[in-house]
């Protein structure tokens, strides 16, 4: 090609179209250029030309001065014509370097727009609903952070047909898909480390995608954090009764007759109990942890709306509130999933809102139209609410544990596995995942102990920790089910030492 090009330019200098002394004199500059033509054109046709200009927030409403990082929000769309928000922030530290991390809030139902505006994101929502503040602890400060709004339903996610009941296996697929197109729009952080984050549902969420994702070589997948994960309904219902007891909830007249109902050889089971005393026992248990006025997501921590909180009717709309994963299997939610059916027959809409969290600063700024603007939300997609009722009532739970998939990404041997929990929730408390994380049966390589992280001038316990081969197991202590909202600083020492492979 280069002799080509070098008889046509002496052709055109013999013709008089250029001088002859000007074509050699700038041949190589020519030269370059037309290389660099013909493979813009080959980028193009290929599709990976780089971030989409088009998704790019340029302004952000309610900040005093706009970001030095850049951040895109637009749509990646599925299979069946799906359409999930995602909001992109770059890291402040070399993007081009930094690992491209995954964040998913859980419910099933529930918006990571959440994690963004009041964990840790960039910028923190206040309570003005209009004004944002800048996230000293961000974890974009180290990391490009991917917020993907998923299922289809939830917050300004959506679909053509507008349906939105979906199930486990149906969700790690449409997330996967959602990473592929987020790669083809954004190929120069293919081949940046991959890590899939998330809490709560995302427990679920979480392992089920990574489980495809590992069998991708495309993708560079390097880990997997879980905060506050439902690993497993019984373990995690089971662990909940002890939880209560040992924290003063219960006392011991209902705790005595927990052990001599749900009890036998030493062994307790208050998951599936067929014994009606033991039923009866637990759903006076269930009524203290979620129905007395307690903050489930944080025991010492006040539920925002006061006491008691209830389902009740405003302006024609059920305000009521997820239950949370626990007891599962009992009665008693299966009869209270039907009576929300029932009512909806006969309300306009069902807002869940999860129990003693506000989140109406949140939805104040994101249904902002100027926000949404700078959003590039699409006008098919529903008002932004922190929780989809109809997604988390129509949902289809396949997985009562993730043992399975746990094991699989542990065998390859090359992923490093995070299992956090701040040690006040009941939600998904962290005696449940701690006995999840030992029922792997994983090497020890450290053994239980305390880890610090810097709170200024001084050092502070951060909670314990215990190592395994690629797993760790770790707590934040005093925190509940959102870390990043109640122990930042913490929460970021803990994120960054897990990115960059540095010990707790």
């Amino acid at each position: 090609m280069r002799q080509l090009t070098r008889n046509l330019l002496q052709l055109g200098g013999k013709c008089g179209l250029l001088p002859a002394r000007f074509v050699w004199i700038n041949m190589d500059t020519l030269l370059f250029q037309m290389h660099a033509l013909l493979l813009v054109l080959l980028l193009g046709a290929l599709g990976v030309l780089g971030a989409p200009a088009a998704d790019e927030i340029k302004s952000l409403p309610g900040l005093s001065k706009q970001p030095s990082f850049k951040q895109y929000s637009g749509y990646l769309t599925v299979a069946d014509n799906k359409h999930l928000h995602y909001w992109f922030v770059e890291s402040q530290k070399d993007p081009a370097r930094s690992p491209v991390v995954l964040w998913l809030n859980g419910g099933p139902g529930c918006s990571s727009l959440d994690g963004l505006l009041t964990e840790h994101g960039p910028f923190l929502i206040q309570d003005d609903g209009a004004t944002l503040q800048y996230n000293p602890y961000s974890w974009n400060m180290i990391a490009n952070v991917l917020y993907l709004e998923s299922p289809a339903g939830v917050g300004f996610s959506y679909a053509d047909d507008k349906k939105y009941a979906t199930n486990d296996s149906e969700v790690s697929m449409n997330n996967y898909l959602a990473l592929k197109e987020f790669f083809r729009l954004f190929p120069e952080y293919s081949k940046n480390e991959l890590f899939l984050t998330g809490e709560s549902y995302g427990g679920i969420y979480i392992p089920t995608l990574a489980e495809r994702v590992l069998e991708d070589s495309s993708l560079n997948l390097q880990g997997i954090a879980v905060g506050n994960g439902l690993s497993s309904y019984e373990l995690n219902d089971n662990s909940l009764v002890y939880f209560a007891y040992y924290h003063g909830l219960l006392g011991e007249s209902l705790w005595a007759t927990l052990q001599k109902y749900c009890c036998k050889n030493g062994t307790c089971n208050f998951y599936n109990n067929p014994d009606a005393s033991c039923s009866d026992a637990v759903s006076q248990t269930q009524q203290i942890v979620y129905s007395s006025g307690l903050n489930i997501y944080n025991l010492y921590a006040d539920c925002a709306g006061g006491v008691p909180y209830s389902t009740r009717v405003e302006n024609d709309r059920l305000v009521t509130y997820d239950l949370g994963n626990n007891f599962i299997n009992h009665k008693w939610t299966h009869a209270w999933n039907r009576k929300l059916r029932t009512v909806r027959s006969v309300i306009k809409s069902v807002k869940l809102d999860p129990p003693c969290v506000n989140s109406t600063s949140s939805a104040m700024y994101l249904n902002n139209p100027y926000v949404k603007s700078a959003l590039h939300i699409s006008p098919n997609a529903l008002d932004w609410e922190i929780c989809s009722a109809e997604v988390n009532l129509n949902y289809n739970r396949l997985y009562m544990d993730v043992k399975k998939q746990y094991l699989k990404i542990l065998g390859a041997m090359k992923y490093r596995v995070l299992v956090y929990n701040g040690d006040t929730d009941m939600a998904c408390n962290f005696l449940g995942d701690e006995w999840f994380v030992e029922s792997l049966q994983q090497e020890v390589q450290v053994q239980r102990r305390a880890w610090l992280y810097n709170n200024g001038e001084t050092q502070q316990i951060g909670g314990f920790v215990k190592e395994f081969s690629n797993l760790t197991f770790l707590t934040v202590k005093g925190s509940g089910h959102m870390v990043p909202t109640d122990k930042p600083i913490a929460a970021y020492a803990m994120f960054s030492r897990f990115i960059t492979k540095q010990p707790y």
